[in-house]
């Protein structure tokens, strides 16, 4: 057991049946009342984002997750597969449980597939990712001026907007966390 008083952003805990990972959390002391923790999770098997509220110092439940390092081979179908790169164990995952993650996903890449007593919840993607750029309008001379910026197409499919400067075959850093351009690769 856990206090809700120790939250920390990316802390998985089991609440209503669910395992839910911490997106955000406010320690909230109003002038009358008791204090409370507002928070914002992530429901780790359906993908769903909840706000709850809870008593200052109310004891949950901490969920045990294990991260394996596996390696994203191919798309078989509806399903993707991974594999373990130490056992060779291979896991197919539906497209509809990791739908978010495909953006940025390409074939090779190591990430970590996330786990709770043998159930797989998905897959925990780095904080930055190297994709190129497949598709964007061409920079004219004298718009980076403004400091504007145009959408891109990278390999994956994901559309994020770049600065002017940008041109097709550029490899750019994604956030994946917020699905933005950070700089040139």
């Amino acid at each position: 057991m856990i206090s809700v008083n120790d939250f920390r952003t990316g802390l998985t805990i089991e609440v209503d049946n669910g395992i839910w990972q911490v997106i955000e959390f406010q320690h909230v002391k109003p002038g009358k009342g008791a204090a409370f923790v507002r928070s914002k999770l992530r429901n780790l098997r359906t993908g769903a984002i909840q706000e709850k509220t809870f008593r200052a110092g109310e004891k949950v439940s901490k969920a045990h997750i294990e991260n394996r390092k596996m390696q994203y081979l191919y798309a078989s179908g509806d399903n993707h597969v991974f594999m373990d790169n130490e056992t060779y164990d291979q896991i197919e995952l539906p497209a509809a449980s990791i739908e978010r993650e495909l953006k940025f996903l390409k074939e090779n890449m190591e990430v970590h597939i996330m786990t709770f007593q043998s159930e797989t919840l998905g897959v925990e993607l780095p904080n930055t990712v190297v994709l190129e750029v497949k598709e964007t309008e061409p920079g004219i001379k004298g718009d980076t001026a403004s400091g504007g910026t145009k959408p891109a197409t990278l390999e994956t499919g994901l559309i994020v907007q770049v600065p002017f400067f940008i041109n097709q075959g550029d490899r750019l850093i994604i956030n994946t966390t917020e699905a933005s351009y950070v700089s040139r690769a």
